[in-house]
């Protein structure tokens, strides 16, 4: 087996398991979990209709880049929501339809970190952070560099604080905004910051997006890597690579379907890399995505549902508790009264609600664990479950005071 594997940590909700192993919650309120970031409302009829209309595709492979109708719809749609130059993108070269962002950021590791460098390859990473950034670095033969997004400078990474020591090694940057678990967004300013640093010490930028579409002012979307890019004049997204999907945006998680886009060079060896991969998108998929990336409507009901989750929990929980509203995304990232992991069990064990701590979700890092002191509260439920689960926080944290 490979020896790689055995540096991977256990995943969050491996962990969340032992903690509530052998807990027997009251029987007198139902499970609401608010742990898992899988989206419950429903799906865009319109785009189940496309996927069973296109099941007579199913008889062919589908290749590795895609359809171009689907490619095409792609660029169309980054065009349109990053305010991009109409002939910026080039569907032949800088797009690559994928099985979802999660296969792909982990895949994109391997194609692009290089072991036969003069001097030993880092990945620099949010922490907190989605652990497939880890891990992703691991199985490449890459040190993990965490980069801290603490709460005393709200949420956000503070780039000037790494030394050129750290960039000169670094062959891969992963970026999440909005993030994931804190919703906080990173300014225009730094990502062009980290694009001059990209082409200084030639490094990659993933940035992952998956969250772009859950922003609760219609004129303030967060910014993407593209975005900033061409407007600093990097006009063929040099070092810059994005991951998008369905999963969010559109209530498609069981889909499995989102892109890559970005460095046409980068992206001509990751096609490379996905060919011998074997993770096509299936041809049905592709005509399903083709008509969500194709639609707004139902993505600006879909944050209207969350932001009406998120007024209806914290008119509830800010009595009790200081808590404020993210910049984006479906996550509370909750500083908790007592150690998180305490906070989680007993919530549990009281209330019948699942949290997730976030010491889980982050690393230890020059002594000290960003995410301790947090839960995740992903308002994912319905709206009643949301409501229901955050008055039975309320009671805990009363209990508590």
């Amino acid at each position: 087996m490979n020896t790689k594997l055995k540096q991977l940590h256990p995943y969050p909700f491996e962990k969340l398991a032992v903690l509530k192993a052998g807990i027997t919650p009251p029987d007198a309120h139902r499970h609401i979990a608010l742990s898992i970031g899988e989206p419950k409302h429903d799906a865009p009829q319109f785009v189940i209709d496309a996927l069973v209309g296109a099941m007579g595709t199913i008889n062919t492979y589908p290749l590795t880049k895609g359809t171009a109708e689907l490619r095409q719809s792609i660029s169309n749609w980054l065009i349109q929501r990053f305010k991009l130059a109409q002939d910026s993108l080039d569907i032949e070269k800088h797009i690559l339809p994928v099985a979802g962002t999660r296969e792909a950021l982990f895949a994109f590791a391997q194609a692009v970190i290089n072991t036969d460098s003069e001097q030993p390859p880092l990945v620099l990473m949010p922490n907190p952070f989605y652990q497939i950034y880890e891990g992703a670095a691991f199985l490449a033969g890459a040190t993990p560099y965490y980069y801290d997004t603490p709460a005393d400078n709200n949420y956000l990474p503070d780039f000037d604080a790494i030394s050129d020591q750290v960039w000169q090694q670094c062959q891969l940057l992963y970026i999440c905004s909005p993030g994931n678990p804190t919703g906080a967004v990173l300014s225009i300013e730094s990502m062009q910051s980290l694009i001059q640093k990209a082409r200084q010490f030639d490094f990659i930028i993933a940035s992952d997006e998956c969250y772009s579409e859950l922003y609760f002012d219609e004129a303030s979307p967060p910014t993407g890597l593209l975005e900033a890019s061409e407007a600093m004049g990097n006009t063929d997204f040099a070092n810059c690579v994005v991951f998008h999907s369905l999963s969010k945006r559109s209530n498609l998680p069981g889909l499995r379907s989102g892109f890559v886009a970005g460095d046409a060079e980068v992206m001509s060896d990751f096609l490379k890399y996905r060919t011998y991969h074997g993770c096509a998108l299936p041809p049905t998929h592709q005509v399903a995505s083709i008509a969500a990336w194709g639609d707004e409507a139902h993505v600006k009901q879909n944050r209207v549902f969350y932001k009406e989750k998120f007024k209806a929990v914290l008119d509830i929980l800010q009595p009790v508790i200081d808590v404020q509203m993210p910049a984006a995304s479906f996550y509370i990232w909750l500083k908790t009264p007592i150690c998180e992991q305490e906070f989680a069990k007993q919530l549990f064990a009281t209330q019948n609600v699942t949290v997730l701590p976030g010491s889980y979700l982050s690393r230890e890092n020059n002594g000290f664990n960003p995410g301790s002191g947090h839960v995740r509260m992903a308002l994912v439920a319905p709206l009643d479950e949301c409501i229901e689960a955050a008055n039975r926080i309320k009671q805990f944290i009363e209990s508590l005071i």
